[in-house]
């Protein structure tokens, strides 16, 4: 008799300014069962210095909260489990030595998520965890950051990250947990100011329900159910009862609501100046409270990608349409590096893997920059994928995309490459040598198709395998690399041609 099949169990961390939340789920059918939250309170933005550096203490509190994370994620394989970093991380200039910690910790990669991506994420936790109500305006105060949404049923239509949050206003207004009229004032006014540049064009789109996710307005909803409001619902009128409430307390230590958590006091003023501002600059009426959140969002991604399609290809996609890259050309050169990889990575491991999904969508944009200019163009791309707001891409694998699509033709700076953390320079190295024979091996833009090529890579030592009497009826190509033997030779790599065309070519 054979055993039944395990369900999956999937895990996700989010690593936030205030707090660290891990949720691990079970795949069931259709659906996630959530057996098993954990979270602690880290505080990691308010160890962020005025040299935007976290200093010891923080990164310390994190890495124990991590440690403890760890023992409940034994024996988990790396595809099942998520791991993103928010606000702090994304500010922090030492973040790279935190990843660096926790990686002795954790045998999985942290990702550092844009604010767009994070506001995305959290759409997709409270979209999947709320009875669908409509066009819906979500909002979500974190320890830094505060993300602002409006979307109908899984599709968010517009996404914006505020650098506002709870314990970065609370370190800058309410310095040493005085509350006073000008110190609330003050920080609603900020907010006010923050959200300025969006407030009309989230207004025009409009929602049917505003819905409130995360610490911040769970404990504002809490107090106010505390207060008597049963039905948990945050109305205007409500919220300013309570703003003017905790005005009349004079140090965040004496907050005595009922429903106060001890640990959530000293933020409590600075989450309900920035929600005060937030109905303010946006004419919200009533607010309902929603338990999914960014870790949901996780989980459900990765349930989305382990079932149906990848949101990045959709997001390459409309990246190629945008800037009218030649799909073709486009196509032709994906293939060829997909050729060419799979010679030199025969049987790669999960992160090679996921390196080649990288270089295929490198492949497929690297010609974004030509909507900029053609000098330089290499550099435009690279600018365009950095810097873009791109669905579905952590920061980390824009940036992979970036370097690849840097380093596609002329000489290779290598020592300009940037710092990375999930992956290392030496994975990166076979995909910009592949990306670049894969640009040389098509530049006549001919849909002929391409002689059979192999290649063997020992290192940095790569043999390109072409047909006998080959360059007869390729010379610009064939000159083509001997320009690129040059820049790799002074890379320090090699680019050797077999005998059967070296006499021609490898001079």
């Amino acid at each position: 008799m054979t055993e039944p099949v395990r369900p999956r169990e999937i895990a996700a961390i989010d690593i936030g300014s205030n707090s660290f939340h891990m949720v691990v789920a079970r795949i069931v059918g259709q659906s996630l069962q959530i057996i098993s939250r954990h979270k602690q309170r880290v505080h990691l933005a308010s160890g962020l210095d005025k040299h935007q550096n976290l200093d010891q203490a923080a990164i310390q509190r994190g890495l124990n909260c991590l440690a403890m994370f760890a023992e409940r994620l034994q024996g988990f394989e790396p595809e099942n489990v998520r791991i993103a970093a928010t606000y702090t991380l994304r500010q922090a200039n030492n973040a790279h030595v935190f990843l660096k910690r926790a990686e002795a910790l954790l045998p999985y990669p942290i990702e550092i998520i844009p604010g767009t991506e994070e506001a995305r994420l959290i759409y997709l936790g409270v979209t999947h965890t709320q009875p669908d109500s409509g066009q819906k305006l979500i909002v979500d105060i974190g320890g830094g950051s505060t993300e602002l949404v409006i979307g109908d049923g899984f599709t968010p239509q517009l996404a914006y990250s505020k650098h506002m949050g709870c314990v970065s206003y609370n370190k800058h207004y309410f310095a040493k947990g005085k509350i006073s009229n000008k110190n609330m004032a003050t920080a609603q006014l900020a907010a006010q100011q923050k959200l300025e540049s969006i407030a009309s064009q989230y207004i025009r789109k409009g929602w049917q329900t505003a819905i409130g996710s995360s610490g911040t307005i769970k404990a504002i909803r809490e107090v106010l159910i505390g207060q008597g409001h049963s039905d948990g619902v945050i109305t205007a009128k409500r919220l300013q009862q309570l703003y003017d409430a905790t005005l009349t307390i004079k140090h965040s230590d004496e907050l005595d609501f009922a429903g106060l958590s001890e640990d959530r006091k000293p933020v409590f003023a600075a989450g309900v100046a920035i929600l005060s501002a937030v109905f303010k600059s946006l004419n919200i009426d009533e607010m309902i409270f929603s338990d999914g959140a960014l870790r949901e969002g996780l989980l459900y991604e990765m349930e989305e990608r382990f079932r149906h399609s990848d949101i990045r290809v959709r997001t390459a996609t409309s990246m190629a349409k945008q800037y009218n890259v030649d799909i073709a050309q486009a196509n032709r050169v994906k293939a060829t590096a997909e050729l060419l990889y799979n010679q030199v990575e025969p049987q790669p491991g999960l992160t090679k893997v996921e390196l080649a999904t990288l270089l295929n969508w490198g492949a497929l944009l690297h010609e974004v920059g030509l909507s900029i200019s053609y000098p330089g163009f290499h550099r435009h791309s690279a600018y365009l994928l950095r810097f873009s707001t791109m669905p579905g891409f952590n920061l980390e694998q824009q940036t992979v995309l970036a370097t690849l699509v840097r380093f596609q033709r002329k000489s290779l700076k290598l020592e300009e490459m940037p710092e990375l953390s999930i992956y290392k320079r030496k994975h990166l190295y076979p995909l910009i040598r592949t990306l670049r024979l894969a640009v040389a091996l098509n530049g006549q833009r001919s849909d002929d198709p391409l002689p059979t090529i192999t290649v063997d890579a020992d290192k940095e030592k790569w043999q390109l395998t072409l047909p006998e009497g080959w360059e007869e009826s390729n010379r610009l190509l064939a000159a083509d690399l001997r320009k690129e033997q040059d820049y790799w030779r002074k890379a320090g790599w090699e680019l050797a041609l077999t005998p059967d065309s070296d006499t021609n070519l490898d001079k």
